[in-house]
């Protein structure tokens, strides 16, 4: 039996919206089911400023921050969206980014996610299809950003109960119609 203090190993993939856009995301998840690893989270979403920035904190003096803001958001192409994805079991992050292949598109293995599907735009932007956390510590942050706890099939970081008061859309409900008689 496995220690239950152990934990599974997880991390973030996002197919970035050039990958939506192209319509590559059979392709992508078919590859990414050569790690054999469980999907223990998905969905699609809209990137907000906000989001994007937090995701990228790293790169926030880099040059190029503002282009990859508007790249993540989907501001450079026809989705303005993600598809983000929590993959988990052994070796996660190092599986993941064996078949993503490098940052740089051009320097990518051609069998690689990157070497197959990204390009360099003119601007220097690697347009790279696709985000894939690159360590335990990148991986937990990211995933907390991206996901809730109730968004996980699985518990993978520790969680509290608290009361939570927010403002969100719903569902308008859907009216009964009364049965007509024949």
């Amino acid at each position: 039996m496995a220690d239950p203090t152990t934990r599974l190993e997880a991390t973030l993939i996002l197919i970035k919206p050039d990958g939506l856009a192209k319509s590559l995301t059979g392709n992508i998840l078919t590859r990414l089911s050569e790690a054999k690893l469980e999907i223990a989270a998905a969905k699609c979403l809209r990137v907000s400023q906000e989001l994007a920035e937090k995701h990228y904190q790293a790169l926030r003096d880099k040059p190029f921050f503002d282009e990859l803001i508007d790249y993540i958001m989907g501001k450079r192409h026809s989705r303005k969206k993600v598809l983000a994805v929590v993959y988990a079991g052994d070796k996660a992050i190092e599986k993941v980014r064996q078949l993503a292949g490098v940052t740089n598109p051009e320097e990518a293995d051609s069998v690689s996610i990157r070497g197959q599907y990204g390009r360099i735009t003119t601007t220097g932007l690697y347009e790279n299809v696709i985000h894939a956390s690159s360590n335990v510590q990148e991986a937990e942050r990211e995933i907390k950003l991206w996901f809730e706890p109730d968004e996980i099939i699985f518990d993978l970081y520790p969680t509290v109960s608290s009361d939570v008061t927010t403002r969100k859309r719903v569902w308008v409900p859907t009216p009964v119609t009364a049965k007509v008689k024949s």
